[in-house]
C-alpha cells in the first residue's frame, strides 16, 4: 500500500476543496445556487448548494496536477462535468424528472460506450455458473449507472447523510483494495475521500466550521453517485477484479433498497416513481421521534452493516448466489417493513407503554 500511496494528491484535493468551499459561497448567492427553506426543505436560512461543484473541481485539479487518478481519464471527467452541470441546473431551475433522466442516461453512455467501463459479468449469482452479459452488458450498465446516481440523490435528505454514506462505501472499497493486494487502485477512492471530508466539516458544522453551512446539492449527490458506480464497475470487472459484483451491490445496498422501496410505494399509489416526497428513510426516523442527528447515526450504522456483510462475504468467499439471494430476501423484508412502518411503530410504542 505504501508504494502506491501518494500524499501530495490527497493534500491537493483536501485543500483545494476547503478553499473552494469558502470562496464559492458568495458566488453561490450571486448565481442563485442556494437552497431556501420551504415545503420539504426544513432548514434554517439560505444555504449555498456548491459543495458538489467544489468537490468535483478539487478532484479534477488534484488529478491533473499530480497525474494519479484513473490516469487522468478524460472520459471520466467529461461524464462528471456533465453530471455536475446537470445538478447545478437542477438546483437552480428545478428541472423536470424526465429531463434529468434523459441526461443521466447520456452520461451513463459516456461511461459504458465511450470509456468501455461496463458490466460484462455478474458472477455466479444464481448458482448455475457465471452470468456473462455480452452486448447486453452495455444496456444493463446504463440502468445501473442511472439507478446508483438517483439512489445517492434520493438519500441526500438530511445533513451528512449522502456524504456519510459515500464515506462508508469509499472506505469499504479502500479496505477491499488493501485486502485483495490491488493497491494500484488505492488512490481513486482516497482522493474522493480527501475532497469529501472538508465538505462534511461544513455540512455538519464541525468545531471551527459552524456558521458556514453548505449543501452538496444535486450536483454533489449525482457526482458522488456517478463516481462510486464508475469505481465499482471498474473494480468488479476484468481479469483481476478487486471484488465480486455482488459485493459491490452490498456496499451500496441501503441506498439501493431505500430507492427501490420508495419507487415501489409510489408506483402502487399510481404516482410518478420520480415524484419527490417526504417518505424517505430519514423522514421515517424523524417522524418516529428521533432527532436529525440520531437519525443520521442510525442510518449510517445501518449502511455500515450492509457494507460489513458485503466485505465479510467477500473475505470468507461465501458463494455469490448465497449473497445474491440473501440480498433479494432482505430487499423484500425491507420493502414490507417500509410499507407498514407506521403500523409497526404504533405497535412497538403500544408494547413499550404496556411493558412500562
Amino acid at each position: 500500500m505504501i508504494d502506491n500511496l501518494q500524499l501530495v494528491p490527497l493534500f491537493t484535493a483536501f485543500f483545494v476543496a476547503l478553499i473552494l468551499l469558502v470562496v464559492m459561497t458568495p458566488l453561490a448567492h450571486q448565481l442563485g445556487l442556494v437552497d431556501h427553506p420551504s415545503g420539504r426543505k426544513q432548514h434554517s436560512g439560505i444555504v449555498p448548494l456548491t459543495g458538489g461543484v467544489a468537490m468535483f473541481l478539487a478532484v479534477l485539479m488534484a488529478s491533473l496536477a499530480t497525474d494519479v487518478w484513473l490516469k487522468n481519464d478524460p472520459l471520466f471527467f467529461t461524464a462528471a462535468a456533465f453530471i455536475v452541470l446537470l445538478g447545478m441546473l437542477d438546483d437552480k431551475f428545478d428541472l423536470s424528472a424526465k429531463g434529468r433522466l434523459v441526461c443521466q442516461f447520456g452520461v451513463a453512455a459516456i461511461m459504458a460506450w465511450s470509456a468501455q467501463n461496463y458490466i460484462t459479468s455478474l458472477g455466479n449469482i444464481v448458482g448455475f455458473g457465471e452470468v456473462n452479459l455480452g452486448l447486453i452488458g452495455y444496456f444493463f450498465t446504463l440502468i445501473c449507472v442511472v439507478g446508483v446516481i438517483n439512489a445517492f440523490n434520493m438519500i441526500d435528505g438530511i445533513d451528512g447523510l449522502a456524504g456519510g454514506m459515500s464515506l462508508i462505501v469509499l472506505l469499504s472499497v479502500v479496505l477491499l483494495i488493501v485486502l485483495s493486494n490491488s493497491t494500484s487502485f488505492i488512490m481513486g477512492p482516497l482522493i474522493i475521500i480527501a475532497a469529501l471530508i472538508p465538505f462534511l466539516a461544513f455540512n455538519l458544522s464541525w468545531k471551527g466550521f459552524k456558521g458556514n453551512k453548505i449543501f452538496m446539492g444535486d450536483s454533489g449527490s449525482m457526482f458522488i453517485g456517478l463516481t462510486i458506480v464508475w469505481l465499482l464497475v471498474e473494480y468488479t470487472q476484468g481479469g483481476e477484479p478487486v471484488m465480486r459484483p455482488i459485493t459491490a451491490v452490498w456496499l451500496i445496498g441501503l441506498p439501493l433498497m431505500d430507492m427501490a422501496a420508495i419507487m415501489y410505494r409510489r408506483a402502487r399509489k399510481g404516482q410518478s416513481v420520480l415524484r419527490p416526497d417526504r417518505k424517505h428513510l430519514h423522514n421515517i426516523f424523524m417522524r418516529a421521534g428521533l432527532s436529525p442527528t440520531a437519525s443520521l447515526m442510525a442510518i449510517l450504522l445501518l449502511g455500515a452493516l450492509y457494507a460489513i456483510i458485503g466485505i465479510t462475504g467477500e473475505l470468507l468467499n461465501i458463494p455469490e448466489y448465497v449473497m445474491f439471494w440473501s440480498f433479494i430476501m432482505l430487499l423484500v423484508v425491507y420493502s414490507v417493513i417500509i410499507q407498514n412502518v407506521w403500523r409497526i411503530i404504533k405497535m412497538l410504542k403500544s408494547f413499550t407503554f404496556y411493558r412500562l
